[in-house]
């Protein structure tokens, strides 16, 4: 193990540059992350290349890329101070832990294998004056506005290598730096340019403004080092703007995967923090409550489980060396990934990598087990694969997926011939291998760029265009929504969905779209942008001949070919060539330097630039670099002018609290500053989401028709939940005492859980006051019940998994801010657990955090019942008999059962006199419908019910079945069961709330139709224009429940069977100018409609037939009323006609039935003459109304056509 220092810039040339002021703190921290370190010559001392980015606080960024390599220390003091030091720190250590005697040779020994060694004690090397030689570290490092990274490796190894070779250079170093720093320009976009190092000329291109931007570094690392199915996963945990942590002890590895994985997002740009290296004194950024994509040095020694790491359920942890990657929880696959993989892997071999990876890159090849076979592959394949692709790969055979993808390639004869017939043509003017890294870069990043061409190919009809104008829309940024997340969705193939409602909500979504909506003109349009469209444009052309249908047919790239030939020409036939090295105004005795040191070099010949020669004139390198930086710094920030420059900035702002870490030594005051922006932010960011959710719950129409809940698409609404929780659980981490066993809210929910029962705060004394029934006992609200509840999911495995169940089912139950306000009363607590600059610990930011979180009770979620489907629930269920006619003398056994939207009970047979049990049963979802009745034994067996309640005992949502009609044979209809829609009911706090404000939501259960039939004679006549009102009102809500998306509709059964539903409305006219019968005998519409069955059927005998088409009418009619009747359930006539109606919804006849029936004797019979039925024109509207509902499949639920086969 090796000590290491501070380390300081020693210079630098020229010493300021006006578009990049230089930042000390910044480079020397990224140039050497771990500080200088010393070495002898026992160590390895191999120069290392590692390249960096210094992103500024306003998001622009600057490239570094630097050598590091050792040099001999030659002063004496250095040395003698260095062997104190070390006989110091191993005397210390000896003390601190004194092995067992027989240990003494391992710990010596541990001195010559290079401290890596067997022997984990971190006992450092011993250094003897007399014998060893010291060495330091030393680095060399070029600034770039653009990452050219090849072009800068090869500047740099070139410059070390005069330094270190026996021969001295053709001119002094100064000649060449001067050479690079003020004579080569940027190359021009789409061109090529070719300079001199000094020993050797070096290329670089850059892509013209329509092709993918410039990246350079080798894609073909990344996947070799990780895997395909690796890279996808990261890549959609960096979409999702999970929190991604790469762990590696290559320097250049960490930076070469983050720059891969942001490169391949494209069009799209990460908008957190990122730092691909976290210098050594930054550790404590890990515990950042935001996104972030970093990158963390591992010493090669420290395995994985030393790492702590903070909240690690949404982290994404990337083990580079070790081809291993550990996934957040819940994350959703990436749209047609097995056909992307596939995809991809084609390449892949084509270049012959194997795509799970070229397993020798990794350094614990002895940790994979796939690696049986190593020792049979021959050492020449070792790193870099050589032959065919498909015989590098004996050692992967057991893997099926590459099984398959080599039968594929055999099929489609994908081989390495198409590289070498493009050769033929062009003289390529760099080396083959280079070429070959140019050309896999490309494809592989065409075929990332086209998943999201093809996937968001009409994404602008969705973008919302704002109504006023850029300065008021950016006033009001945050309430604004600026793309139609629901329609887009709901245009998507059903297995994208889990993916994209989430990707919608993210950060660099949003901002992708606020540039689209500042860039109207294609002018200022940001140059990702115009490349974006310009290609989505392509494949909407390629569209109108196939219509637009939204398929999931996987879409492979076919933009591969002409993305390669832009390289290739540009390579064949070099643009620019620049200046050569030249000698320099330099005074006698200037540039000499000793073999094997890199010399300070001579500051007043490279402070400036040339002022005029040839050159210059011809092609003013100074000027154009200039405008070009600048140019270039603008194109990062995509401004024009200040207004959108302060927009931009706005924008930046609004997207995370804090951007990017500054990069300095931190004193605890800039630490407590950091906290403190992070605690602003997490506040922030509760309101923005609260509102969100808000927004979306109540912004659709609020009551549908006599439906009071208001409902949001389901996937939208679990996106928009996750990342509640998500907050939640940043918040709850944020300042943790890492030592905690506990990590973030389930942690913290579960000490808590102990500390409230040895306390016995069972809060008995609260008493939930939400059910209507006196008989009905409220449920408690109590925390502890409600984790006890969670804690006995055993579907639900993880610490995690529970704290959100837990924060679900708080949401359900309109009691989250409340429990997370009993959660936090318990100071001592919080103060064990969290550092004094904790979230949890501010106490206003925490009162405002739990305000925000209350107005969630103004809206409805069934965020639970609807995600948990396939859990155990207890119901409790009441049945209210009519108190008034003789409930207590009743005889007979009744039964229930009880449907919702996931399920049904089956028949639970009741106990007689009970009239309240608890049951469990699996998830019914909403309930929507109860079947209630009896056996029909014993003296008196008539049963009058007013209403059923039934409640879900873990969420406590109650529902009231109303039904106010006789059960019984010879009483009322002679139904012995009825079936009763039902209705949530709000809890009393709420209604008490409502009251003041607006009438109740629902009348109570109304008393009409009971009337109908208890006592015809008292029925409230409603007039003809009352009813065709009442018809209209049904038939419109069905029309509403259909046109909305999917996920949104309420329960269908209520509009059909409901209070103000179809068959009510259809009851009244039926009903209207009935005649009155004689005293005491009811007569029933059904009653009606078996006289009309009897009649259509006598005039079949004697076939006395109309026509046709009537008569199809007049059969299907017939068919059905038999069919009703004939049906083993004992339901009264009002059952039948409920029956009748909805069969005849459900196959389009109602209207048929309607014009069949004004038309018939028995109508004349038996209705009076101003009945609605006799008069020709109402009846005519009444069945062009109910010929809407033509268009719409509706499908009727089980327990309203149960035992009918039609």
């Amino acid at each position: 193990a090796i000590r290491t220092f501070k380390s300081k810039v020693l210079a630098r040339y020229p010493e300021n540059v006006e578009w990049n002021p230089f930042d000390q703190d910044a480079v020397g921290m990224l140039c050497m992350p771990k500080g200088l370190a010393f070495k002898t010559q026992a160590d390895s001392r191999e120069p290392q290349f590692h390249s960096f980015i210094i992103t500024r606080e306003d998001g622009s960024r600057t490239f570094g890329f630097s050598l590091t390599f050792f040099e001999e220390v030659t002063s004496k003091q250095i040395c003698s101070a260095m062997q104190t030091l070390y006989h110091m720190h191993n005397a210390e250590y000896d003390i601190l832990h004194t092995p067992p005697t027989n240990d003494k040779e391992s710990c010596s020994s541990a001195g010559d294998c290079n401290g890596t060694s067997v022997s984990k004690l971190q006992r450092f090397n011993s250094y003897d004056i007399s014998r060893d030689t010291l060495y330091v570290s030393k680095c060399i490092c070029l600034i770039t506005p653009m990452s050219f990274m090849k072009a800068c490796k090869k500047v740099l190894e070139q410059l070390h290598q005069a330094v270190t070779s026996p021969q001295p250079p053709p001119l002094p170093l100064e000649s060449y730096i001067y050479n690079i720093l003020y004579e080569v320009p940027l190359p021009p976009a789409g061109r090529s340019l070719k300079f001199s190092g000094v020993y050797g000329p070096i290329i670089c291109q850059r892509p013209s403004t329509s092709e993918l931007p410039l990246f350079d570094f080798p894609v073909k690392e990344v996947f070799e080092l990780l895997g395909v199915e690796n890279v996808v996963q990261l890549f959609t945990c960096a979409l999702l703007e999970f929190q991604i942590l790469l762990y590696s002890q290559h320097y250049q590895r960490l930076m070469t995967v983050a720059e891969t994985i942001t490169a391949l997002m494209f069009p799209f740009q990460w908008q957190h923090v990122y730092v691909p290296i976290l210098p050594a004194s930054l550790l404590h950024f890990l515990d950042a409550p935001v996104p972030y994509l970093m990158g963390l040095h591992s010493n090669g020694l420290d395995d994985r489980s030393k790492l702590e790491l903070p909240q690690e359920a949404n982290l994404c942890f990337v083990d580079v060396d070790n081809h291993f990657i550990e996934l957040p929880e819940d994350l959703p696959q990436f749209p047609n990934k097995l056909e992307f993989i596939q995809e991809i892997s084609e390449i892949l071999m084509a270049f012959g990598i194997p795509p799970d990876g070229n397993l020798h890159c990794s350094e614990s090849a002895s940790k994979m087990k796939s690696l049986r076979a190593c020792d049979l592959v021959s050492d020449k394949r070792n790193g870099n694969i050589a032959g065919s692709p498909l015989n590098s790969y004996e050692l992967l055979k057991e893997n099926e997926t590459i099984a398959r993808l080599q039968a594929l390639v055999k099929r489609t004869g994908v081989s390495l011939e198409k590289e070498t017939s493009s050769k033929k043509d062009l003289k390529i003017q760099c080396d083959e291998e280079e070429f070959k890294i140019y050309q896999l870069n490309i494809q592989i990043r065409e075929v990332f760029a086209n998943r999201f061409t093809q996937m968001f190919a009409d994404y602008e009809v969705f973008v919302i265009q704002p109504s006023q104008d850029k300065e008021s829309w950016f006033t009001n940024r945050e309430q604004m929504q600026n793309f139609d997340k629901a329609s887009f969705l709901s245009d998507q193939p059903e297995p994208y969905l889990p993916f994209l409602s989430r990707f919608l909500e993210t950060q660099m979504f949003a901002s992708f779209i606020d540039n689209k909506i500042m860039c109207h003109d294609e002018d200022d349009k940001d140059p990702v942008l115009r490349v974006f469209d310009s290609r989505v444009d392509k494949i909407r052309l390629l569209n109108v001949r196939t219509p637009t249908l939204r398929t999931s047919m996987y879409q492979k790239c076919t933009t591969i070919d002409e993305a390669e030939k832009s390289i290739e020409l540009r390579l064949a036939k070099i643009d620019h060539t620049a200046v050569h090295p030249h000698l320099l105004d330099m005074k006698i005795g200037q540039g000499k330097y000793e073999l094997g040191f890199f010399p300070k070099l001579q500051s007043d010949v490279l402070s400036t630039g040339p002022a005029s020669n040839k050159w210059t004139k011809r092609n003013a390198p100074a000027q154009w670099r200039r405008k070009d930086r600048q140019k270039q710094h603008t194109e990062h920030l995509r401004l024009d002018n200040d207004q959108r420059e302060k927009y931009i900035q706005e924008a930046r702002n609004l997207g995370s609290t804090i951007r990017q870490p500054k990069l300095s030594n931190l004193s605890p005051s800039v630490i407590a500053q950091t906290n403190w922006k992070f605690v602003e932010g997490l506040l922030k960011e509760c309101r923005n989401k609260t509102k969100r959710m808000l927004v979306e719950k109540m912004g659709r129409e609020a009551v549908e028709l006599g439906h009071g809940e208001v409902n949001i698409t389901g996937v939208e609404e679990n996106t928009l939940i996750a990342s509640l929780c998500d907050l939640l659980e940043r918040i709850w981490s944020h300042g943790l005492q890492v030592k905690q066993i506990s990590k973030s809210l389930d942690g913290f929910l579960l000490t808590r859980n102990s500390v409230l029962l040895n306390l016995g705060i069972l809060l008995d004394s609260e008493r939930r006051k939400s059910d209507t029934s006196p008989a009905m006992s409220p449920l408690r609200i109590s925390l502890i019940q409600d984790m006890r509840h969670i804690q006995n999911i055993s579907e639900i495995k993880t610490d995690v998994g529970k704290a959100r169940a837990w924060v679900r089912l708080s949401m359900e139950k309109k009691l989250l801010s409340r429990h997370l306000k009993q959660l936090l009363s318990d100071h001592e607590l919080t103060k064990k657990l969290y550092k004094r600059y904790a979230f949890l610990r501010c106490d206003d930011e925490k009162e405002q955090f739990l305000y925000h979180l209350l107005s969630f009770n103004a809206v409805d979620y069934f965020c639970f019942t609807n995600v948990f489907t396939t859990i155990l629930i207890p119901y409790h269920i009441l049945i209210v008999p009519s108190k008034k006619l003789g409930g207590s003398m009743f005889t007979a056994n009744p039964w229930i059962c009880i449907s919702g939207e996931l399920g049904e009970t089956g028949v639970l047979q009741i106990p007689r006199n009970i009239l309240e049990m608890t049951f469990e049963c699996q998830n019914l979802g909403k309930l929507t419908t109860v079947q209630i009745g009896h056996d029909n034994s014993g003296l008196y067996a008539k049963w009058l019910v007013e209403y059923v309640m039934v409640r879900n005992e873990i969420t406590g949502h109650t529902y009231k079945f109303p039904c106010g009609r006789w059960l019984g044979k010879g009483m009322d209809d002679g139904s012995l069961e009825r079936i009763l829609v039902g209705e949530l009911l709000t809890s009393h706090t709420e209604a008490d709330e409502r009251q003041c404000r607006t009438p109740p939501l629902q009348q109570s259960p109304s008393m009409i139709r009971r009337f109908v039939t208890i006592s015809p004679n008292n029925k409230p006549k409603l007039n003809t224009g009352q009813i065709q009102e009442a018809i209209g009102e049904a038939v419109n809500g069905i029309v509403k429940h259909f046109h909305k998306p999917e996920k949104e509709r309420g329960s269908l059964t209520l509009l059909l069977c409901g209070e103000s539903g179809l068959v009510s409305a259809l009851e009244q006219v039926f009903q209207h100018g009935f005649k009155s019968p004689r005293l005491f005998k009811n007569v029933f519409i059904w009653d009606f409609l078996e006289k009309a069955q009897t009649y259509y059927e006598t005039l079949e005998q004697n076939e006395m037939v109309p026509e046709e088409n009537w008569q199809t009418r007049a059969r299907n009619f017939c068919r059905f009323i038999t069919a009703i009747n004939n049906t083993p359930r004992n339901i009264g006539k009002d059952g039948k006609f409920q029956m009748l109606v909805c069969l005849g919804a459900r196959d389009h006849l109602l209207h048929h039935w309607i014009a069949l029936l004004a038309d018939c004797p028995i109508t004349a019979q038996m209705y009076e003459d101003i009945a609605l039925i006799k008069d020709h024109t109402l009846v005519n509207s009444l069945i062009r109304v109910l010929q809407t509902l033509q268009e719409f499949n509706i499908t009727l639920e089980a327990s309203l056509v149960k035992g009918i086969d039609i």
